[in-house]
């Protein structure tokens, strides 16, 4: 591939250092995705800038007019503080006719918003557990016909934000409470799920029109079973002591029988062409002892560090963490946007 100017786009406190020399982990693991993508880029031969941002458009419209960058590498999770603003940046990119890495602003809209997004899914007959959503700010009563166990998070937010052993409801008190955390602290709708039991496993997507999925992945719980309930926690998936303590990691999925390999990948696909997906993505299921698999969520633009699952999934299929950020950048320069037409 041609050697590129490639901006790559985060949040001002996550621009990295040229160097982890003299950092302590914690505070490589804030900007690790950064700092991984742009060294990667640079050892490549690419000339490599990085631009942070919190809520000002004149910085980047300044960085592309007068830098004039082949391709934006956007790594960023919000704009303004706000998760769901990070698709006006992608929109914004269009508009300067800026090619970018990552997802289209309607595929990420579609996916961001999870309750829109299961009712497409239900559309294309995708399983998901069933669902009722409470609004912040409005008057609510629970339904008598809800079934427990239940599961509790918020409507928009990623990352896990507001995930925790008391997510899993058993009764309407327990579900109440729960609703009213997710109104209060984390200030956003309450999306109530049917809880699936069962192992929880990743599918990497990457393309535009021609799609790869690659070897499917599982999140191993450690002993956390054997105490409290299997889930994707904020601290099971963010504090490396509470992973090393109960011995969670992720890793390729075993024992998987080739029909539900092939249906995982043929379920990725559709689901990220029926939420109008492009770039990248990672789809995650349970599979419950019966066989039966359900998505929990569509995730556009996941995390592209080293270690985590995306790049280690395609690693482990055969394509090394240089060659995944050159093909992102080919999706990226390639993707067809209407300006090109």
């Amino acid at each position: 591939m041609k050697k590129l100017r490639a901006l790559v786009l985060t949040h001002e406190s996550l621009v990295p250092p040229d160097s982890l020399e003299g950092h302590a982990q914690q505070a490589i693991d804030e900007w690790q995705t950064e700092y991984d993508v742009m060294s990667c880029l640079r050892e490549a031969g690419h000339e490599v800038q990085v631009l942070g941002l919190y809520d000002n458009l004149g910085d980047l419209r300044t960085r592309i007019t007068e830098w004039q960058p082949d391709v934006a590498f956007n790594l960023l999770q919000e704009f303004q503080g706000i998760v769901t603003y990070d698709q006006h940046i992608v929109a914004y990119l269009e508009l300067m006719r800026q090619p970018y890495t990552g997802c289209n602003p309607r595929g990420m809209m579609l996916s961001r918003d999870k309750v829109l997004s299961k009712q497409i899914l239900a559309y294309h007959r995708i399983p998901t557990p069933q669902f009722a959503l409470f609004r912040r700010g409005r008057p609510y009563r629970l339904s008598k016909k809800l079934t427990y166990p239940l599961f509790v998070k918020s409507a928009t937010e990623d990352a896990s934000l507001g995930i925790s052993q008391a997510s899993i409801v058993e009764d309407r008190a327990r579900l109440k409470e729960r609703i009213d955390f997710i109104h209060e602290h984390i200030r956003t709708d309450a999306l109530v799920e049917e809880y699936i039991e069962g192992r929880e496993l990743y599918v990497a997507v990457d393309g535009n029109e021609r799609l790869t999925t690659h070897p499917v992945w599982e999140m191993d719980f450690g002993t956390l079973p054997d105490v409290m309930a299997g889930i994707a926690t904020r601290k099971v998936k963010w504090d490396r002591r509470y992973q090393q303590k109960h011995g969670i990691r992720t890793g390729k999925a075993a024992d998987l029988s080739p029909a539900t390999e092939q249906q995982l990948s043929r379920y990725s696909k559709r689901i990220y062409r029926s939420l109008h997906l492009s770039g990248y993505a990672r789809m995650d299921f349970r599979l419950r002892p019966d066989g039966r698999v359900y998505l929990l969520e569509a995730n556009c633009n996941p995390n592209l560090s080293k270690g985590e699952d995306f790049a280690a999934a395609a690693g482990n299929g055969g394509v090394s963490y240089e060659a995944l950020l050159e093909r992102l950048l080919r999706l990226g320069l390639g993707y067809e946007v209407e300006w090109r037409e």
